[in-house]
């Protein structure tokens, strides 16, 4: 990766509805080249995924959770269980491994406290492999990004 591609991922990390000439204009290469960068970036996994940010209000889904779980045994299964699990329940909107007190970190979004109250009971009390989990309610996002810098 040069220094064009790294100035092509700031671009795109800001606005990823840039068409190629107007990357073109801001990188100094040909929109061709560019359309060819891009398609290496995406091959190569350096570009994920291209992701909009939703305003959760607007999706009736205001509330924001922090949630730390542990889980009862630290065993390669349950772990990479928890993972699936995670990976394919709607209302969790990242998931993080981590290491300290705490097994994972999850960001759930919930319409409301009720709605929140009931993914616990199907997400976490009905899962043995689950010790226990702490939540912490967002009462104002500061900052949405995946933006990295380059």
């Amino acid at each position: 990766m040069d220094s064009i591609d790294r100035k092509i991922l700031h671009h795109v990390q800001r606005n990823t509805l840039l068409t190629s000439a107007e990357l073109s204009d801001l990188v100094g290469l040909s929109p061709t080249s560019v359309q060819r960068r891009l398609h290496r970036l995406r091959r190569d996994r350096v570009i994920e995924a291209d992701v909009a940010i939703v305003s959760p209000a607007a999706v009736d889904r205001p509330l924001t959770l922090l949630v730390a779980v542990e889980l009862a045994r630290e065993r390669s299964d349950i772990i990479d269980r928890f993972k699936r699990a995670v990976r394919d329940c709607p209302e969790v909107m990242s998931a993080y491994y981590v290491t300290g007190e705490t097994d994972f970190i999850l960001i759930v979004s919930a319409r409301d406290m009720a709605d929140y109250e009931a993914f616990t009971r199907e997400f976490f009390y009905n899962n043995a492999d689950i010790k226990g989990f702490k939540t912490t309610v967002v009462m104002d996002r500061i900052k949405a990004t995946f933006q990295l810098p380059v």
